[in-house]
């Protein structure tokens, strides 16, 4: 997307990736835009849009992930300083709005305790029907140009505990920096 977000009368690129960062795009010289800000989330953005939406006169930046959530980016400050010796105060809003989002972590827990005893009841129940959930698998293999490999990209809306990769050539497994896989090599029966 395209947006204003750093307030200086110029449009920003807004650009969501399939690694889950979230970058700024500045165009201070008609040459090259300019990483001003960068954030990372923890899947791939399917979407992503500037504008104005929880509070009048703060931008933010919405970015839709691969599992459905949606986070946002705000330029309303979160801290407040004050004078030496001057106590801070939450305004009367900010009080209000800071209670019924309790309220509703607090309906939130309740309704999913209920549930959870509700599925723990019928799965112990005689007439009990075990079945596997059906879930999507977002998977992108790509070749990178620059050093001749190849990126396996594989997302999925629960935790993966373990992948399990099978060639009949011999393969040279690369770290890269978001990996927090511990990989384990077992030689093939060649028949």
């Amino acid at each position: 997307d395209s947006f204003d977000i750093l307030g200086d009368g110029v449009k920003e690129l807004l650009v969501g990736r399939d690694d889950g960062m979230i970058e700024i795009y500045n165009f201070e010289s008609a040459d090259e835009p300019v990483l001003r800000h960068d954030y990372a989330l923890s899947e791939s953005i399917a979407s992503i849009q500037g504008g104005c939406v929880g509070k009048d006169g703060y931008d933010e930046i919405l970015a839709a992930t691969y599992s459905g959530w949606l986070t946002g980016l705000t330029t309303e400050p979160v801290h407040r300083e004050g004078g030496s010796g001057e106590e801070l105060k939450l305004s009367q809003e900010m009080q209000s709005k800071i209670s019924s989002l309790r309220n509703e972590l607090e309906q939130l827990q309740i309704k999913v305790l209920q549930e959870r005893d509700k599925y723990q009841q019928s799965s112990q129940s005689s007439t009990a029907v075990s079945s596997v959930p059906a879930f999507s698998v977002n998977d992108k293999f790509t070749l990178n140009k620059e050093d001749a490999s190849y990126s396996l990209i594989l997302e999925v809306q629960t935790a993966i505990d373990n992948v399990l990769v099978q060639s009949d050539v011999p393969l040279d497994l690369l770290d890269v920096d978001k990996n927090s896989a511990v990989v384990s090599f077992s030689s093939c029966d060649s028949e």
